[in-house]
């Protein structure tokens, strides 16, 4: 994942669609059904954050 520097969301992250940004979206941004929850990884995830950005910038994504 590509995200943060002590909370800061990083721009490239923020410019399209990737794939843990669209699971995020499709699962409404509810950690408890994210595949990235068991992964033991420390720390805070951002990425609610970065759909709203992505939905506000670019739209919500189109599925295929």
């Amino acid at each position: 994942m590509e995200i943060v520097n002590n909370g800061i969301i990083s721009d490239s992250i923020t410019q399209s669609w990737t794939e843990q940004a669209l699971e995020c979206y499709s699962i409404n941004c509810d950690c408890s059904k994210c595949s990235l929850r068991n992964g033991g990884y420390s720390f805070i995830c951002q990425m609610p954050k970065v759909v709203k950005i992505l939905v506000n910038s670019i739209g919500k994504p189109k599925f295929a």
